[in-house]
């Protein structure tokens, strides 16, 4: 297969070098009344690169960015680049715990970052003793800091070039941290082959090139956006606001060609009050990426604008693109055949051999973009011997070469040796108007080995018998190894910060439940003092006479290490998972949270969950 490589610079800051060279004057960014052009980018770039050089050389130092989108975001991604160190893009929503883990691990010399992350970094700065560098993108105010060291200052200070940095194609030159759905968030290591190469695939597989016009309208700038446009030399159009609307109306401002926006903002473009006088008159598709996009909704969004709406496939590990389902030959449902150079396969879950066309397994995937390996050496190899990638995803290869996701490999059960996706049954109930909401989970038979469950919120509640005639209805359109055999009604379900439904935690409480009784659940954390032990004493009892309050909080001990008197661990116990994550997800409780991270270090996933057990 020919290498996507061929011909383009060794290194990824150099697409941005190439731009400028073929076209300096064309615009490369535009935010709100602001226009950057590809030769300003470039000298911007240059700048930050010579300040990164002068403080830290050219020896590989994390540079951690995270801000909402805004030029400076790019500059300082590129700048690390070019001088000679790693950029770590930061999704500027992290929690203070989440940041200070994803700092820690990486080893961040460095971060810039936007004003509202900035505000959070202050309260745990004091825990990051290897963090030298910290100032703040974009020009928003910052919280009781009026003197906070801002980003531009330092470009303007700093001089106007530095002296290339030949690094190798396979050198590092970035870090990326997976989503963590499925455990901790683990660093990928990406070359400036992964980043570069991945750029021209993107770029290629979305028709990119000099006349395009490309709206982001996410809530921060991933690199896979920021680096197919400047690889195709093209101009991307920032719309950080909210207001999906919003965004449609930049993108015909602006003739945009091309609109990416998440799937949440689609489904609220799609029941926004105004959707009917939006056009997009010279947009020729809308991409959505981050997350499974319902059929349903692409059917409502294409047939008002009349342009397809597709989704594509990738991962933190692949840089991140590898499949995109092309407008003008897209089908529902579907992530896309491969992009160029990249290979896909799909195996069984039982003995790795591969599965033909049509078959369930794990997806795996192969091509120039799949990274060097995680950070962390205890993660084991990147790739098999082969060069293949297991993704951890479950999906098919459908007889044109298109890939459809089906499910994570955690969350998928087999009913009399089928393979059953808990995340099919529930897009299959979200189309029936009586559910407002639902998740499906395994629940264990002695003959079939396990059938499917449904949690239910039901529209109306109080409708007699609705959730029995919303089971058949599902029932007759599905074959009987994916039927639900048992369901119950609930007020609400919980989700986390970005919408997911926390499977693990609600299987574990209801496998439980199915012994009887009334399960508990058992939490714990870790806390590493940064301050004074009687320091950190007051705080945690003002957090847990908050706890007490809550619904749901049965009790809890707190013990000092007798090894170490800077380590405590508190033992929690709650009536259920639904309680305690409706609890620790309230504002309220992050309130505590910020208490706590300027007094210790403590675990970041908040809790460890290690047993259910009877209420006696």
């Amino acid at each position: 297969m020919p290498d996507p490589l061929d011909g383009l610079p060794s290194r990824a800051d150099l697409l941005l070098r190439a731009g400028a060279r073929r076209s300096g004057d064309h615009p490369a960014l535009v935010l709100g009344g602001r226009t950057v052009t590809y030769a300003e980018l470039d000298e911007a770039v240059d700048r930050c690169a010579a300040l990164l050089r002068e403080r830290f050389g050219a020896a590989g130092a994390v540079v951690a960015i995270g801000a909402d989108l805004h030029p400076d975001v790019v500059i300082a991604y590129h700048g690390a680049l070019r001088s000679g160190n790693l950029a770590l893009p930061v999704v500027p929503l992290l929690r203070e715990q989440q940041l200070q883990y994803v700092l820690e691990k990486s080893g961040a010399r460095a971060a810039l970052v936007g004003a509202e992350l900035y505000a959070r970094l202050r309260r745990i700065r004091g825990g990051l003793p290897g963090l030298e560098l910290v100032a703040v993108l974009g020009e928003g105010p910052v919280e009781d800091d009026r003197q906070a060291p801002r980003f531009a200052d330092l470009l303007d200070a700093a001089g106007p070039g530095v002296p290339e940095h030949r690094a190798a194609p396979d050198d590092p030159a970035a870090l990326h941290f997976t989503s963590g759905t499925t455990g901790m968030p683990k660093a990928v290591v990406l070359s400036h082959r992964n980043v570069t190469v991945n750029a021209v695939q993107t770029a290629r597989a979305h028709s990119l090139d000099r006349t395009s016009v490309t709206l982001v309208h996410f809530p921060s700038y991933h690199p896979m956006h920021m680096n197919s446009a400047l690889a195709a030399g093209a101009t991307q159009v920032l719309v950080p606001a909210p207001d999906p609307a919003e965004a449609i109306e930049r993108a015909r401002a602006h003739a945009a060609s091309h609109v990416y926006l998440l799937p949440a903002r689609l489904a609220q473009l799609a029941a926004h009050p105004r959707l009917s006088e939006l056009r997009l008159p010279d947009a020729r598709m809308i991409a959505s990426g981050g997350s499974a996009l319902a059929p349903a909704l692409a059917d409502t969004l294409s047939g008002h604008f009349g342009i397809p709406v597709v989704q594509g496939y990738g991962l933190a590990e692949t840089s991140p693109l590898t499949h995109f389902d092309q407008p003008g030959d897209h089908s529902p449902g579907s992530v896309g055949t491969p992009v160029e150079g990249t290979e896909h396969r799909v195996v069984s879950l039982d003995d790795g051999a591969v599965l033909p066309p049509g078959e369930n397994g794990e997806i795996q995937l192969r091509g120039p973009q799949v990274m060097r390996g995680y950070l962390d050496g205890e993660h084991g190899p990147a790739v098999d011997a082969d060069g293949w990638l297991a993704t951890g995803d479950v999906g098919r290869i459908d007889p044109d070469g298109r890939l459809h996701l089906t499910d994570r490999i955690k969350d998928v059960f087999k009913c009399d040796n089928w393979l059953v996706s808990p995340t099919e049954i529930e897009a299959a109930l979200a189309e029936d108007p009586a559910v407002a909401d639902s998740v499906v989970l395994d629940r264990p038979h002695p003959v079939s080995g396990a059938v499917a469950h449904a949690l239910l919120v039901l529209t109306d509640p109080g409708s007699p018998g609705e959730a029995e005639r919303i089971i058949g209805r599902l029932n007759a359109r599905l074959p009987y190894y994916k039927q639900v055999r048992g369901h119950e009604v609930v007020a609400r379900l919980p989700r986390t910060p970005n919408g997911k439904i926390p499977r693990r935690e609600l299987r574990a409480s209801f496998h439980a439940r199915l012994d009887g009784g009334s399960p508990i659940v058992i939490l714990i954390n870790e806390f590493i003092l940064t301050s004074a032990p009687e320091e950190f004493e007051k705080v945690f009892e003002a957090s847990s006479v908050y706890m007490r309050t809550q619904p749901g909080f049965i009790d809890h001990t707190l013990v000092r290490s007798l090894t170490n008197p800077n380590v405590y661990t508190n033992i929690a116990r709650w009536e259920d998972a639904a309680a305690h994550l409706q609890v620790v997800q309230s504002e309220g409780f992050q309130e505590h949270i910020r208490e706590l991270t300027s007094v210790a270090k403590a675990t970041p996933q908040l809790h460890t969950v290690v047993s259910h057990v009877e209420r006696g």
